[in-house]
């Protein structure tokens, strides 16, 4: 194994969505930097990975340790970094160590897993290229604001359970009928379920209790400006 930290992608909820890449090199790091050492502790024991030294390494301490890891590294430690699910960095930790390392010139080697943005646009109605943008704002005011600045197109939020509510409602706010969700929770897992429609029939279709973790997809269509351009284009085409 060459001198190098590896990136690597961990199961979004079936266990069983892991490369083998990913577990042959887990098997063979000495450092593992994990976003809850107690979330990674359960996949390593399920597949018998042992006598690994394990970091803490989340969104609120990744700045202050990053060149102690920095200093594993040049000391001969063979390193992994990996998240609670998913790929480090996508609304997960991992970007200060990367940037560091791509600043230090010291080798990065990615090993994909899944993803729950990706999955859930696969399967969702949607055609066509998409943006990602993780979180939304905490608060509704700040998210309506930031709402409001999209152009047409499709869109991929996480939200989590408590702000689900509170966020659909937001989206029809500021799209009206303009919009369609598709609405993916607990990608990969026992009690998987998806949504589709405008923000009325998704907030008619959910239980009373929210609970899981959720992606959401939307696509925004302003079909009122659409008709306005065939019309005009209409019109020219009859000289």
């Amino acid at each position: 194994m060459n001198n190098k930290i590896f990136v690597i992608g961990t199961p979004i909820g079936n266990l069983k969505d892991i490369s083998l890449r990913a577990l042959e090199t887990l098997k063979e790091v000495d450092i593992i930097l994990c976003e809850d050492t107690r979330v990674s502790f359960k996949l390593l024991s399920h597949y018998d990975i042992k006598d690994k030294k394990l970091i803490s390494y989340h969104k609120f301490n990744e700045k202050e340790i990053t060149n102690k890891i920095i200093e594993y590294f040049n000391s001969g430690h063979k390193i992994a970094l990996i998240s609670d699910a998913g790929m480090p960095k996508i609304s997960d930790p991992g970007f200060s160590l990367i940037k560091k390392c791509n600043e230090l010139k010291i080798n990065l080697e990615i090993i994909p897993g899944p993803t729950a943005f990706v999955s859930s646009f696969v399967i969702s109605p949607f055609e066509g290229s998409f943006t990602f943008l993780g979180f939304l704002k905490d608060k509704s005011s700040q998210r309506i604001k930031q709402l409001k600045e999209l152009n047409e197109g499709i869109y991929i939020i996480y939200v989590s359970p408590h702000k689900l509510i509170a966020t659909i409602n937001d989206l029809e706010l500021v799209f009206k009928e303009k919009i369609k969700i598709f609405l993916s929770k607990e990608i990969t897992k026992l009690y998987e379920k998806h949504y589709y429609g405008n923000a009325k029939e998704i907030l008619e279709q959910l239980p009373e209790s929210i609970k899981g973790e959720y992606t959401l997809c939307f696509k925004y269509e302003n079909e009122k400006i659409k008709k306005e351009k065939v019309n005009k284009y209409q019109k020219f085409s009859k000289f």
